[in-house]
């Protein structure tokens, strides 16, 4: 196991804490590219693009939780991100957890891969700058007028018909065909929901008898579908809107580890089925805060973890950058190519956090696309307390599979850019951040 886990950091607040929720528009204009380029680009919104938050005062410096509506951000770009961030929530950035939902109409911000292809469209660098202080312009407006928390709240629900495991058709140890997002097989839609985290887990704070925002998790890819050129939230930011605009406070959804999970075996693709899927999302929100208990909140903690990944031999720089100035192959393949080599020649850390509120919530927020696996290792490693996961984190790495799902084959190990090895520095961080 070639990989550093290089620290951890730790700190504690047991005083008077505040909350200041941020909203901010982060609609790439028409023309930019989505998706990384892997996509056709805008041609018209269908919903705007939010990036959504909170952050949360004490004694210690102040935190900040992100999710946003874009594909990913990587590398450099998460470190500038989360700069820029921490300076206007005055923090610094390794109390920053900044997050992608991941819907693919939706830009991936990663100026290293465009540099290495500036024939290609990757990024609209110039709009996602200006979403990027946007973002922070809303967080100093919000810090204004933080609000006292004096309590917290929890809750889960079962999410009915969304989310099914990708890998499920295993056939003498590899995997099969697979679902994508949205399936029109109904061979592949028979097949069991495999392995997923069936709930929708929500966090809620507030002032005594006043709500002032809520946090929903959940572990699936977000798409109904997606790559005609029209910008969306898609189900779960309809979900999340709908609550938001019926309940009067903020609501913000993070995407889970759902490296391997999609709504496949339920959707069919089509678009009469993105509002059926965001109803079922709806429902579940709803419903986790129902029978929610609240508690008084008079502390917290933050616990951060760089970590280093290494890169997978399999894939060799030399043999990506043969790939990528191939100008006689597909695009796509030559994109695939530059986000990998941003991964070979990333050399920062990448942050893996976790949010610790009162004694029993704990809120753990990782990189790239996770696999399921890990979420559920997460709430394995603390009995009784409600563990919430956020994935998604700097996309960097691509796909997080476990080690064996290397040898079952499938899609997402192939695009997965750490070792495979990898699984057992993710399991030893994840205990840490959860102590």
């Amino acid at each position: 196991m070639k990989a550093l886990l290089l620290f951890l950091l730790t700190s504690v607040s047991a005083l008077a804490i505040q909350i200041a929720p941020f909203r901010a528009d982060v609609t790439p204009p028409i023309g930019a590219p989505l998706c990384g380029g892997l996509v056709k680009p805008a041609v018209g919104v269908s919903e705007p693009l939010l990036a959504l938050g909170v952050v949360l005062l004490s004694d210690e410096k102040p935190v900040v939780l992100c999710a946003i509506d874009f594909c990913e951000i990587r590398g450099a770009d998460h470190i500038h991100w989360r700069e820029v961030l921490a300076e206007a929530a005055a923090t610094t950035p390794e109390r920053v957890a900044l997050h992608s939902l991941h819907q693919h109409n939706a830009p991936l911000v990663d100026n290293a891969a465009q540099k290495l292809l500036p024939e290609i469209g990757i990024i609209d660098a110039t709009a996602t700058e200006k979403a990027l202080q946007g973002v922070a312009k809303t967080i100093q407006a919000a810090l204004k007028t933080p609000q006292p928390v004096t309590h917290l709240s929890t809750g889960e629900s079962k999410v009915l018909e969304v989310a099914g495991n990708r890998r499920v058709q295993v056939i003498n140890g590899k995997v099969g065909k697979m679902r994508s997002s949205g399936s029109k097989d109904p061979e592949l839609r028979a097949l069991p929901e495999g392995l997923i985290d069936p709930f929708l887990k929500t966090v809620s704070f507030w002032n005594g008898e006043k709500k002032l925002a809520a946090l929903h998790y959940y572990a699936t890819h977000p798409m109904s579908y997606y790559g005609d050129g029209i910008v969306s939230h898609d189900f779960v930011g309809i979900a999340r809107e709908k609550r938001t605009k019926e309940d009067g406070v903020p609501h913000i959804y993070f995407t889970g580890c759902g490296g391997n999970i999609g709504a496949g075996k339920y959707n069919d693709g089509t678009p009469p089925m993105r509002p059926l899927l965001a109803e079922r999302i709806h429902a579940a929100m709803v419903s986790s805060e129902q029978n929610a208990k609240r508690v008084p909140l008079t502390k917290l903690a933050w616990k951060h973890a760089p970590v280093v990944l290494q890169p997978d031999p399999e894939f060799p720089e030399e043999r990506m950058v043969k790939v990528l100035q191939n100008t006689e192959t597909r695009p796509s393949t030559r994109i695939t190519a530059a986000l990998r080599l941003g991964f070979i020649r990333h050399r920062e850390p990448i942050p893996f956090t976790s949010l610790h509120l009162g004694d029993n919530v704990c809120l753990v927020h990782l990189p790239g696309e996770s696999f399921v696996e890990y979420q559920l290792f997460a709430q394995q490693q603390r009995p009784g307390a409600f563990v919430c996961t956020a994935s998604y984190g700097d996309g960097v790495t691509g796909y997080i599979p476990l080690e064996h799902s290397f040898i079952e084959g499938g899609y997402e190990p192939s695009q997965a850019y750490a070792t495979p090895e990898s699984e057992k520095v993710m399991k030893a961080t994840i205990e840490k951040l959860l102590k």
